[in-house]
């Protein structure tokens, strides 16, 4: 089982500090929202966001929207075998039913996004949720996991190829694997004292859902994956 764990997410409502600002209060009234009820999008409040703190690591939801149908789109997710958790900057967690079907269009997964955030799940009155959200830290989130080895994929880890690192794994009954999921900037400490081990797989900054197709990838070609949906070649 591989654990995919999206760790400070760009991915939040827009916080009081700036719910009063002109930029803020028109987006929402164009969304016919209160400004606390809409995500918070650089596209739409870059202005209001100057004076946010770590204001380059937030409002970039589209990071975890293309991350997700990645992730959800993929054989292992298919066989059962992908657990995804959303974890956000402002210490939420998501967690992520294998099952859901992500809206491919944007503004219909901020819609979603937002209703998550309102009602703590998705469907709102479901016993069996899509999707549900919790406040929670990323170290109580990996207490509750308990994974037996866990990867922090980041530019300031150990040098090394993706095969080596996935290698390292592949035979862990559970293994985490943690992908930041914000444009810029670098993990907490806090964050990446939770990992076993940090590892840089480029010398390039990569975005969040291409290292997150090539780890899913790369993982299911180490357990043989491939092979056992298609039939041994030959």
């Amino acid at each position: 089982m591989l654990i995919l764990i999206l760790a400070e997410s760009a991915l939040e409502t827009v916080p009081k500090e700036i719910a009063n600002h002109p930029a803020v209060k028109k987006h929402a009234m164009r969304r016919g929202k209160k400004p606390h009820q809409t995500i918070l999008d650089r596209s739409y409040h870059h202005r209001a966001m100057l004076s946010l703190p770590n204001s380059e690591k937030r409002g970039r939801p589209d990071i975890v929207h293309f991350s997700l149908l990645s992730a959800l789109g993929t054989p292992l997710a298919k066989e059962k075998l992908l657990e995804i958790y959303v974890h956000t900057i402002a210490d939420y967690v998501i967690y992520v039913n294998p099952e859901v079907r992500l809206p491919r269009n944007y503004l219909r997964f901020i819609g979603l996004m937002e209703q998550l955030f309102i009602h703590g799940k998705v469907p709102p009155k479901s016993q069996k949720p899509l999707l549900q959200i919790e406040k929670k830290t990323f170290k109580k989130l990996m207490e509750e996991i308990g994974p037996e080895y866990t990867i922090a994929f980041t530019r300031k880890g150990e040098k090394q190829t993706l095969e080596s690192a996935i290698s390292k794994i592949a035979d862990k009954r559970k293994a985490a694997v943690i992908v930041g999921g914000f444009p810029h900037g670098n993990f907490s400490e806090q964050t990446l004292k939770l990992a076993d081990e940090t590892i840089c797989i480029d010398l390039e900054t990569l975005e969040a859902w291409t290292v997150t197709a090539r780890i899913i990838y790369e993982y299911e070609r180490f357990i043989g994956l491939p092979e056992k949906r298609i039939g041994k070649v030959g």
